[in-house]
């Protein structure tokens, strides 16, 4: 810009350089309200709480092929209390050891009000996904002795909303450890034939 108003000054004075000058001072007191703003509101994560998850199929089948299908309920908490918050662009998956083992499930872009709580309840599957050898060797070690160790994972972006001021998009991470008790199912809620429903109540973890 300071080019241009070079450019200008040259043909028309000092006129076009006052108006450059005026438009620069402009745009930094700006910038400076909105880093006050930010700074003096401290924004704060949301709380993600994996409330429970329902088990419809977790089956290993060889050569190393899992299906597995659930259906978990994540409780969202914005605990910002003049700040709303843009959910953009989210996925849910499953992990085992790192590795993915579902399909990620598209959660709909939606807005989240000041103090306010959301519940998504995504399902998520793989249909024969192929495990890497040495996860199938301990995840077949886990089923046997009753307990998966799985992740449930979050992913996408944010913006945050100050007033009329929206910011740009920020990257959302969420993970969700779970331990799920596939051989006793008296530890779950039977909902259907062979569906259990498992209350979970697990702070995840949040990274923006």
């Amino acid at each position: 810009m300071s080019k241009d108003c070079e450019k200008h000054g040259g043909g028309g004075g000092g006129t076009a350089r006052r108006i450059c000058g005026v438009i620069i001072g402009f745009i930094i007191i700006v910038l400076i309200t909105i880093f006050l703003v930010w700074v003096i509101l401290q924004p704060t994560k949301p709380r993600f709480i994996l409330q429970d998850a329902t088990v419809f199929a977790f089956n290993l089948t060889q050569p190393n092929l899992l299906t597995s299908n659930f259906q978990v309920t994540l409780v969202i908490r914005n605990r910002n209390s003049r700040i709303g918050i843009y959910y953009d662009r989210l996925h849910v998956y499953a992990t085992y050891r790192n590795q993915q083992i579902t399909f990620p499930t598209a959660i709909p872009p939606s807005y989240q009000g000041h103090k306010e709580d959301s519940v998504w309840s995504p399902i998520i599957y793989g249909n024969a996904v192929p495990v890497a050898p040495y996860n199938a060797v301990a995840l077949g070690d886990e089923q046997s002795r009753g307990f998966v160790d799985l992740v449930i994972r979050a992913d996408g972006r944010v913006r945050w909303k100050v007033g009329t001021l929206i910011t740009g998009k920020y990257h959302l991470h969420v993970r969700c450890h779970t331990f799920i008790n596939l051989a006793d199912k008296s530890n779950g809620v039977i909902v259907g034939e062979n569906i259990v429903k498992y209350t979970v109540d697990n702070q995840c973890s949040v990274d923006v």
